[in-house]
Order: structure tokens, then C-alpha cells, then sequence
């Protein structure tokens, strides 16, 4: 995978994507001068002697304390210090390269008076994989990221741990290691690194680009699906969908008509069916999933915007400099997208349920109940059923929005909180249990359609089904079904069931 050149307020979605991936990280050298020019601004308004908010006073409430120019040092140090106060497990190695990548992009815009050294030392922290052990839990979204940050920070003060290759280690130890002493941080730089919304702008990153992968993995076992319940592809008509005229809803549309055409399973009950309607998890897949698919879009404006911003405090502006002081660092637009994600996240489950329950009621599918050749001796699809219910319903209780949830903080000065880093977390274990409802769904439609033969369905659904079987064979009598749900899990995580139907004009979210 070819690294990424980060050009400060130009990432594209597809770089941060990448990122989160594997790929390198550089920095772009066309930013340097801006943030040398930044830094110069700093000790400019420092040579004013007036007071400026965290770079010469104490922090929140207490920012009427005046401190003194020989404790400026000590006052960043401590900054990083008192606010490296995160508990729960530690973020998974992906997120905080993310994580220090968006802290990069922030800091390379100049605005937050950061030092150039101090910038290209957190480059090569990221370039060697040098990466903090950040406690997950600790933020509320607002004045920053403030203790996940700051446990990135003192690592590069030389406290706490870093890992590197999956091992732990002091963090001083480590970058003795790698050839580099701690920074010590100047006047602001402990607080531009510790503000900003980074850590829960990597989480949402990491559930849009997971929700991406699981839209259009449920859109094929979606179409697998109609398949199986020799259902009808007349509400994919593009006349119905313009009728409505949204967007998502046509472009999903579409898809499913490509997905499926030339399937002789759907030719075989073209004429005859007395059913006149199908059920709303099988005709409504359009106005459901492209409802989906356009508030993934929504959220990934909204992210692709605050991924290329600057959410520090005070920023530093204008010439001659200024030290402004304002609110950027306030998780509110990333907690908004992530309540987004976390809704669309929990309907793509909630109808891939309803077609696994309706495929094994055979008073709606028309198959074998359960899916087995011999109901009531084997049981099939039953409790694979109800552990989709089960996931549906953990996501159901995950997706209630967090952003109402503001808790006041900082002896009230900090009166308004986002909750973005709590709305952000909770995606990736929401985008798990997705991934199980599908895996779950592709069995059970790859199951629907055996029982067809000798008709097969469309050429791009029958590499599907034969993907699947690659993985999970037919299920003839009853079986541990665990393993089966997490290599069919599997497929669905790693793309592969996508690349085997890309050729149906997937729809695209970011």
C-alpha cells in the first residue's frame, strides 16, 4: 500500500481511509513554512507580555491565573500531566495511527503555534510506528480530545507507554530505542496537542469507512436474498425510484437491478406467482437502504470537512498575529455524525434480520421451514436467527443518540459538552454485530438458493453463493453453526464478498 502524503487541510476521505488501513504517513514539506511562521506568531504575542489563554495563564476555570515567563515550560508540561487521566482498554493500534495522523494534519496548518520540530517528532513517532497507549475512555468532547490527546502527548514527553509491532514499552524507553529524545514542549504547544477533536474524529472515520463495507455487503446478501424467497425485482424499477427522486434510493436501486439481472431464479416466477407483494424487507430494500446511504453521505461531508480543520484553542491568526480564543475544539458537528452512523449502522441490521426471519418462515419464503431438508429432527436456521435478533437489538439500545447527553465540566466553565468521543466509540462494536447479522443472512440466503437447483440465480450472485460455499458448506443435517456464522462473518469484514459483485456499480459513500 503506498503511504499517504498528508497535505494539511486537503486530506481526502480515500487518504484517511488508507491510513486507517496501514498505509504510510508522510507530512507534506509545502506546509513547514506555515507552521514555522506559527510558531514565530507565539513568541510574538508572547513578547507583548499581555495575557493569552493557555500560553500564559492557567487552563479552564482556572484561566484568570497569570503564570509566570520562567514556568511557561513547566506550565505545557503539566498540562499534558494532570490531563493524561483516561481509564478502559487501550485504543487499538489502527485508530491511534489514525488518530496521530489527524493531530499531524491539525498542527501542519500552522494555526496552533506548534513548533516545527515538535511536528516532524510527532511525523516520526507515526513514520516508525511508535504509537502512545491511549486509554480509551476519559473524553466528553469538548475543550478537545482532552485526556485520550494528552496521553499522546506525554508519550512524546517520554511518560507513559508506547507499542510498537504489537510490544509495550515505557514510553522513554522507546524512543531511546528509536533514537529520540522526548520533546519539551514550548510556550502553547502542550495545549495545541492536547485540544482538538482528533481522537473522536478517528473513531467516526473508522465507523463510516466499517459502514461503508457493510451497506454494500448488505445490499448483495440483500439481493441474495429476493433470490432465496423468489421474490420480485419490480420495486427496483428506476421509474418507481425517480418518482421519489432520492438519491441513495436510486442508486441502490440500481445496484440491486444489476446485482440480480439475468437470474433464472427470478425468470422461473415471472409469470404465475399469486403472491402480489412481497414483504417490506425484501420490496423496500431501495427506500431503506438508500435512506441509509444518504446519511452516510451526510455524515462523511461533515467528517471529510472536520478531518481537514483546525480545532485548537486559542487559534493564531492574522498579521500582525493574534491569539484568538474560541470554541473549535467542540466535538458537536463529529458527535452529530457519529449519531448519524450509529442509526444507519443499526437499520442495516435491523432489515437484514427481517429477511433471515422471513427466509425461515416458510408461510413467507415458500422454503423448507428453518432451511432443512428435515424440520423438526434438525432445527437449521432457528437460534441463528435469534442471535441476529439479539445483535439487532444491542445496536437498537447503542444507537440512541449521545449528543443530547451534555454533562457540564470544569467547575462549570466548560457548561456544554459534545459527547462526540463516547458517540464515536460505540460504532465499531455496532459495525461487529452488522458484520454477524450478514454473515448470518449470507448463510441463510446461500442456504434458500440451494434449494432452487437446478435454477441458479444471476452470474454475479452465483460467484457470491460460490464464495460462500468456499467457506461454509451446504447444511444438510444440524451442525455447531458458530464456526459456519464466523467464516461467513469473515467475508463480509474482509471485502471479499463485495469484490465478488463490484461489478453491480456498488454504490459509494465516501
Amino acid at each position: 500500500m503506498a503511504d499517504v502524503a498528508l497535505r494539511p487541510g486537503q486530506t481526502t476521505l480515500a487518504d484517511w481511509r488508507a491510513i486507517y488501513r496501514g498505509a504510510g504517513v508522510t507530512l507534506d514539506p509545502a506546509c513547514h513554512a506555515g507552521v514555522v511562521a506559527g510558531a514565530q506568531a507565539v513568541e510574538a504575542i508572547l513578547a507583548k507580555g499581555e495575557p493569552v489563554y493557555g500560553i500564559n495563564t492557567g487552563f479552564g476555570r482556572l484561566a484568570n491565573i497569570r503564570i509566570q515567563a520562567t514556568d511557561l515550560a513547566t506550565l505545557q508540561r503539566n498540562i499534558v500531566l494532570s490531563h493524561a487521566a483516561g481509564v478502559g482498554e487501550p485504543m487499538p493500534a489502527p485508530l491511534v495511527r489514525l488518530m496521530l495522523a489527524l493531530k499531524l494534519a491539525s498542527l501542519g496548518q500552522g494555526a496552533s503555534g506548534a513548533r516545527l520540530d515538535t511536528v516532524q517528532f510527532l511525523a516520526a513517532m507515526l513514520s516508525r510506528g511508535l504509537l502512545p497507549v491511549v486509554p480509551t475512555q476519559g473524553s466528553v468532547g469538548a475543550s478537545g480530545d482532552l485526556a485520550p490527546l494528552a496521553h499522546m502527548a506525554a508519550a512524546m514527553i517520554g511518560v507513559g507507554e508506547v507499542m510498537q509491532a504489537g510490544e509495550h514499552l515505557p514510553a522513554a524507553a522507546a524512543l531511546a530505542r528509536a533514537g529520540m529524545s522526548p520533546v519539551v514542549l514550548g510556550a502553547k504547544e502542550g495545549l495545541a496537542l492536547l485540544n482538538g477533536t482528533q481522537f473522536s474524529t478517528a473513531y467516526a472515520l473508522a465507523g463510516l469507512f466499517e459502514a461503508e463495507t457493510l451497506l454494500c455487503a448488505g445490499l448483495v446478501a440483500g439481493a441474495l436474498s429476493t433470490d432465496a424467497a423468489r421474490g420480485s425485482d419490480a420495486p427496483f424499477d428506476p421509474r418507481i425510484q425517480a418518482l421519489r427522486g432520492h438519491r441513495g434510493q436510486i442508486d441502490v436501486a440500481r445496484a440491486l437491478r444489476a446485482l440480480l439481472a439475468g437470474s433464472a431464479i427470478r425468470a422461473s416466477h415471472l409469470t404465475g406467482d399469486d403472491r402480489v407483494q412481497d414483504p417490506y424487507c425484501l420490496r423496500c430494500q431501495p427506500q431503506v437502504m438508500g435512506a441509509v446511504l444518504d446519511i452516510l453521505r451526510h455524515a462523511a461531508a461533515t467528517l471529510r470537512t472536520e478531518s481537514n480543520g483546525v480545532s485548537d484553542n486559542p487559534l493564531i491568526c492574522g498579521d500582525p498575529p493574534e491569539a484568538l480564543s474560541g470554541g473549535n475544539f467542540h466535538g458537536e458537528p463529529v458527535a452529530f455524525a457519529a449519531d448519524i452512523i450509529a442509526l444507519a449502522l443499526c437499520e442495516i441490521g435491523a432489515i437484514a434480520e427481517r429477511r433471515i426471519a422471513m427466509l425461515i418462515d416458510p408461510s413467507l419464503s415458500r422454503l423448507p421451514a428453518f432451511l432443512t431438508p428435515k424440520p423438526g429432527l434438525n432445527s437449521g436456521f432457528m437460534v441463528p436467527q435469534v442471535t441476529a435478533a439479539a445483535l439487532v437489538a444491542e445496536n437498537r439500545q447503542r444507537a440512541t443518540p449521545a449528543s443530547v447527553d451534555s454533562l457540564p465540566t470544569s467547575a462549570n466553565q466548560e457548561d456544554h459538552v459534545s459527547m462526540s468521543a463516547h458517540a464515536a466509540r460505540r460504532l465499531l462494536p455496532m459495525a461487529d454485530n452488522v458484520a454477524g447479522i450478514l454473515g448470518i443472512e449470507l448463510l441463510a440466503a446461500a442456504q434458500g438458493c440451494d434449494f432452487h437447483a437446478p435454477l441458479s440465480s444471476s452470474a454475479m450472485l452465483e460467484r457470491v453463493r460460490a464464495l460462500v460455499r468456499t467457506a461454509v458448506p451446504h447444511l444438510d443435517d444440524d451442525r455447531e453453526m458458530a464456526p459456519d456464522i464466523a467464516r461467513a462473518t469473515e467475508l463480509v469484514r474482509s471485502r471479499r464478498l463485495i469484490a465478488a459483485a463490484q461489478e453491480a456499480g456498488l454504490p459509494e459513500v465516501t
